[in-house]
């Protein structure tokens, strides 16, 4: 497993975490690109089925990054974001599925470094985990 390099589907928020994530590419800061990032106008609108078939199309982790808790330009879609993924990572677990293997990350627009920190641990742990096909998980 030493050559295993995740696969990462990454929900962006437009307001706040892809343009954190432009941040981090424009500023050069090194992160991996492992990641293929979807934007979408809210956190609050990734529903919790596009995870699961991220994850049966062969993603070895999904990340979700929104706008800080009280700064959502859709005001509470961030707060909605938090309570769907308390839910999907139980539903991860009684599925089989490592529920490390979906992060929430709060970016603002002016954190880049936050977001190329956060993309690097995040492959860091799925490193750890392994591909998800080898530990039960439903592909």
């Amino acid at each position: 497993m030493s050559g295993f390099e995740p696969r990462i589907v990454a929900f962006l928020c437009r307001w706040c975490a892809a343009a954190g994530a432009d941040l981090a590419g424009t500023s050069r800061l090194q992160y991996p690109p492992n990641a293929i990032p979807i934007r979408v106008n809210c956190s609050g609108r990734v529903e919790p089925q596009w995870v699961v078939e991220a994850l049966k199309a062969g993603a070895d982790g999904v990340l979700i990054g929104g706008c800080h808790p009280g700064d959502c330009h859709y005001v509470v879609g961030n707060y909605k974001t938090r309570r769907r993924i308390y839910l999907l990572h139980k539903l991860l677990a009684d599925m089989g599925i490592e529920p490390e293997r979906v992060r929430l990350a709060w970016v603002s627009a002016t954190e880049g470094a936050r977001f190329a920190q956060g993309m690097r641990e995040f492959l860091a742990e799925l490193k750890r985990l392994g591909p998800l096909h080898e530990n039960g998980g439903e592909k």
